[in-house]
C-alpha cells in the first residue's frame, strides 16, 4: 500500500497527551506502524555519562502510532485524511480529502 504519511510532512496529533500539537515527521517506521514527529511525544530518559555526552535526565522524542497522527491540510492546517489520484501526465499524487488540495508537488 502507498504511504499516506512520509518524512517531511506536517502532521497534527489526534489523541493522547500531545493532542492538537503540530510537527514535522522526521522518521517513518512502516513495519512498526510508527513515526517520529519533531517536538511531539517528549519523554525523559536517564542518560549515563559518556566521553561525548553529559549524564543526567534528558528529554527526547519517542515514536508515535501512525493512527494517532493525521496530515495537516495545506489550506487551513486542520487534520485531514489522505487520498490518491493519478494526474493526466501519469504521476500518482496525494491530496487532502478535506479541501481537495494536492499535498505533494
Amino acid at each position: 500500500m502507498a504511504a499516506k504519511i512520509k518524512k517531511g510532512d506536517k502532521v497534527v496529533v489526534l489523541t493522547g497527551r500531545d493532542k492538537g500539537r503540530k510537527g514535522e515527521v522526521t522518521l517513518v517506521m512502516p513495519k512498526e506502524g510508527k513515526a517520529m514527529v519533531a517536538g511531539v511525544n517528549l519523554v525523559k530518559r536517564h542518560q549515563k555519562q559518556s566521553q561525548t555526552q553529559e549524564g543526567g535526565i534528558i528529554s527526547k522524542e519517542a515514536a508515535i502510532q501512525l493512527s494517532n497522527i493525521a496530515i495537516a491540510d495545506p489550506k487551513d492546517g486542520k487534520p485531514t485524511r489522505v487520498g490518491f489520484k493519478i494526474l493526466d501526465d501519469g504521476r500518482k499524487v496525494r491530496f487532502a480529502k478535506r479541501s481537495g488540495d494536492m499535498i505533494d508537488g
